[in-house]
């Protein structure tokens, strides 16, 4: 499982102007941009309802504003496994993510030791790939991505599932941020 925030169809349109000019990335399909507040992983149905519940109480005074702002790329060793797209600004962002790690904490879950970089994955490199000249071309070429700004009106749990194709996404529940949002949307799960 892992909490996200989903970026309006315009957004998504142009994030998948970027996917090209990487001949081994797995660039991802529609259902699969998202930008992660937080990975949970495999937890048993009844922590995973108490999330569900704790997620429910994540409130802020208004659904996020935030723009694409540049790409970047993470990797280990000196090769990139992960081309993505940066989400600004990071202070509100910030806030939402320890809001859900708070979320998190109340369900019992372990805090996250990674630090937040707020991002929407576009591909992912197998090993042979995020050696070579492409992934620094790919992050040449879209450096100046930006976009106008837009709202993240829902906080999302996802639940993921392995397929040979990749990852499939789930929604298991969806609750409104901003002015107006309740705890009732908390109801609406299906773990």
């Amino acid at each position: 499982m892992f909490i996200a925030l989903r970026p309006p169809p315009p957004i998504r349109e142009i994030l998948f102007d970027l996917m090209d000019g990487v001949s081994a990335a797995r660039w991802q399909d529609d259902e699969q941009l998202h930008l992660t507040l937080r990975f949970v992983g495999e937890v048993e149905r009844p922590q995973a309802e108490d999330l569900a519940v704790a997620l429910g109480h994540v409130h802020l005074p208004a659904a996020p504003i935030v723009t694409l702002a540049g790409v970047g790329s993470f990797g280990q060793r000196g090769r990139v496994d992960t081309l993505w797209a940066g989400v600004a600004p990071a202070a509100v962002l910030a806030d939402l993510h320890a809001r859900v790690e708070r979320a998190c904490a109340q369900a019992g879950l372990p805090p996250e030791r990674r630090r937040y970089h707020p991002h929407v994955t576009v591909a992912r490199l197998a090993r042979s790939a995020g050696a070579g000249p492409e992934p620094g071309e790919w992050l040449a070429r879209h450096a100046a991505l930006a976009s106008e700004p837009f709202a993240l009106p829902h906080l999302i749990l996802y639940r993921s599932h392995l397929a040979r194709g990749g990852a499939a996404y789930e929604t298991v529940a969806r609750w409104p941020l901003g002015t107006g949002a309740t705890a009732a949307g908390s109801h609406g799960y299906d773990i």
